[in-house]
């Protein structure tokens, strides 16, 4: 009779299926290597995030401040010519203090593009302009800009203050900043205060009659200074002060200076995206530029100059009065009162000397 069952082999011992190894080293490895994909999709993604967040901030912030194109390269020919980049900072207040439109600060950031160096140039507000076409009445400096704002806005103001600083000092004006009290009250508040050093003890008040009557309202003592927006406008602007050589205009081209650059210190390392976007959204409807976000980014390294020039009493100005008596400063030298040749070729030398260096120290 033919079996009809099926064939069934027999199986030895080596032949028959071991349990499943361990693979844990591996499937570490694989869960490792996913998780780091992951990671790294997460982190592409805040960079991407970020990135579109600074563009389309930086678009917003172009938009409200700059009288260009985001990608407008105002100073991009300047840098990659042979003279020098000059760029005109201009402080202001407007119709809600005294003096409403009169440029209180005047400085030119200098820029040697082959060097590196950066030089800041103080501009007293005192100075006499006599002979500017635009202006036939003449005037101090610091009256450009109002001039310029009553006849056509900011910026014609800071167009018609570029142009008297142009024919003062023989400086090229390649672009200008302005700004109100209010913005820089404003942006020092955005980045929780400033620390700046003081070095000069000195108290202060706020009018002519309290001064002279000895009536001082506020001091400052020598050392670092913890100032918020209002003190940090007070103690750049004040001009009525117990110490002499601080109530100077150059006195409070230096103050300024400093906290600019308590300013600038404040907004670096991991906090450069927080606060840079907080001073942004301050300074809005308070400052503006002919320069475009990519043109100030250009710029952004170049704030802390190297050294500063002062157009010094005594020096290359001297003190006299206008016509209806106001205290103004003229250049020493000058052949004509529109002769302002001994003020270019100071200014000129000035720049070309080079930068002095700290002398080590001795044993």
């Amino acid at each position: 009779m033919q079996d009809t069952q099926p064939y069934q082999r027999a199986r030895s011992p080596q032949a028959r299926r071991s349990p499943p190894r361990a693979r844990n080293g591996r499937n570490r490895a694989r869960s490792g290597a996913g998780r780091f994909r992951i990671v790294l999709l997460i982190l592409l993604i805040a960079i991407v995030a970020a990135v579109l967040l600074v563009a389309q901030r930086a678009a917003a912030f172009n938009g409200a401040v700059s009288t260009e194109s985001a990608f407008s390269m105002r100073l991009f020919g300047p840098f990659a010519g042979d003279d020098r980049v000059n760029v005109l900072l201009l402080g202001y207040s407007d119709e809600s203090r005294d003096g409403a439109y009169l440029s209180d600060s005047i400085n030119v950031l200098s820029i040697d593009r082959d060097s590196g160096v950066t030089t800041m140039i103080g501009i007293p507000r005192d100075l006499w302009v006599e002979g500017l076409p635009e202006v036939p009445q003449n005037m101090k400096i610091n009256e450009a800009h109002r001039i310029g704002f009553y006849a056509d806005g900011l910026e014609n103001g800071a167009d018609l203050a570029s142009a008297a600083v142009t024919y003062a000092t023989g400086l090229s004006i390649d672009g200008w900043v302005t700004l109100d009290f209010q913005g820089f009250e404003a942006m020092v508040d955005a980045i929780d205060g400033v620390t700046v050093e003081n070095p000069t003890a000195f108290a202060y008040t706020f009018t002519e009659a309290d001064f002279l009557a000895g009536n001082f309202q506020g001091s400052y003592d020598a050392g670092p200074l913890e100032l918020n927006g209002k003190q940090a406008l007070t103690y750049a602007r004040n001009r009525f002060t117990s110490v002499q050589d601080e109530s100077s205009d150059f006195a409070r081209l230096v103050r300024q200076q400093r906290v600019l650059e308590a300013i600038r210190s404040e907004i670096s390392g991991w906090e450069i995206l927080p606060k840079g976007l907080a001073v942004s959204s301050a300074l809005e409807g308070h400052m503006r530029t002919n320069m475009s976000v990519a043109d100030l980014a250009m710029l952004a390294g170049r704030m802390n100059p190297d050294r500063r020039i002062d157009l010094g009493e005594d020096v290359i100005l001297r003190a006299s009065t206008n016509s209806i008596g106001q205290y103004i400063l003229v250049v020493i030298g000058q052949a004509t009162a529109t002769d302002y040749a001994p003020l270019h070729a100071y200014v000129e030398a000035e720049l070309a000397a080079p930068v002095p260096t700290a002398s080590p120290a001795t044993p």
